[in-house]
């Protein structure tokens, strides 16, 4: 009876890691550039009475085996990077990937850190940076004199300053991707760093070598679907509930062993 309870409370403690995921996932639907996760499980170890193919006479062997398992563990939270729905904003610094790529950021610490996250704001200098402050590489800087910026497709950024008709270049955007970006490490604040596990990143300017293009006056919302994440919510909740009813019963059965009289 003690398996029992031990392996249903494995259940329990895995039902409960993908409640606290969903819940998580449900707190971002409206983050900017946020991507959902899904917690991965598997089965833990068995205990084997007896094995497939063992000689059952002299003749003959057992088709099947005879094991019990030990429950589940959580092994894997992995991000699924497609595409949210694009959302318009009309801000000139609110920029979306359309496609695969990541905006490089600098971090504090002096690090390259990568985010979907395109909701970018001047800072008192002219410096395009995101949200926290920090940095988009390449750096770019706006004019004070200017009165109109264009993003093309390709990362290019064009302003129009005072007292001009023509457009003058003054920056280019680059993008990375990954071969593995559910690879990369989530820090907070929208920003994802880059692991072994992910691969060094692919660099170049938007529309090359594979990466998405640049949507100027857009934000690319959460790719969290509400009514994906209730339905798993109901799913792990029953599962929750039969696995301590699977400890209550075990532990019915034991009272009921243990008042056996001679």
């Amino acid at each position: 009876m003690i398996k029992a309870m031990r392996t249903a409370a494995t259940g329990m403690i895995a039902q409960q890691m993908n409640v606290d995921n969903i819940a998580n996932n449900l707190a971002n639907v409206n983050t900017t550039g946020f991507k959902k996760t899904k917690i991965e499980f598997q089965d833990v170890l068995y205990q084997n009475i007896r094995k497939a193919g063992s000689a059952s006479s002299v003749t003959t062997q057992l088709p099947t085996e005879l094991s019990v398992g030990y429950g589940a563990k959580a092994v894997a939270t992995h991000r699924q990077f497609t595409e949210g729905d694009l959302m318009s904003t009309g801000n000139p610094l609110d920029m979306a990937v359309a496609g695969d790529g990541f905006f490089q950021i600098q971090h504090p610490d002096g690090s390259t850190v990568y985010t979907r996250d395109g909701a970018f704001k001047m800072s008192s200098d002219g410096t395009v940076v995101t949200s926290e402050g920090y940095h988009l590489i390449p750096e770019l800087t706006i004019p004070e004199d200017a009165t109109s910026i264009s993003i093309g497709a390709d990362g290019t950024v064009e302003v129009l300053q005072f007292g001009s008709d023509t457009p003058a270049q003054i920056g280019q955007i680059e993008l990375a991707r990954f071969v593995n970006p559910s690879g990369l490490s989530a820090i907070g604040h929208n920003l994802l760093v880059q692991t072994g596990a992910s691969g060094d990143p692919i660099t170049d300017v938007p529309t090359q070598s594979g990466l998405g293009q640049i949507d100027q006056g857009y934000l690319e919302m959460s790719n969290v679907a509400v009514v994906d994440e209730m339905v798993n919510m109901i799913v792990a909740q029953r599962a929750y509930e039969m696995n301590s009813k699977a400890i209550q019963t075990a532990d019915d059965m034991a009272q009921i062993a243990n008042n056996l009289k001679r």
